[in-house]
């Protein structure tokens, strides 16, 4: 089973997901939320849409735009709407 941690707590885990261009993407309601803080970034892929980030937030340490997911993605993303994704050292095992 997928899981992402970051910092010794688990961010997200599910036996059901997504896998697109090498990253895991969890559904929403594998997402421990009180890990995350909204953030105002946004990055464009050409083929998904525009992606938003969140902080991922442990105790009070906080890991920048750490997780992203595309809210509208575009048509051929749409396996992918909401689901969250991680890097900059979140751990995804699974």
């Amino acid at each position: 089973m997928p899981r992402a941690s970051w910092n010794g707590a688990v961010i997200a885990e599910s036996t059901a997901f997504e896998s697109v261009e090498g990253n895991v993407y969890f559904p929403p309601a594998a997402v421990r939320r009180e890990n995350l803080r909204d953030s105002s970034t946004t990055t464009v892929c050409p083929w998904k849409g525009t992606a938003h980030y969140y902080d991922v937030v442990v105790g009070d340490q906080v890991n920048r735009d750490a997780a992203w997911y595309y809210p509208e993605p575009k048509p051929a993303a749409a396996n992918i709407k909401d689901h969250v994704a991680f890097w900059r050292g979140v751990k995804v095992d699974g």
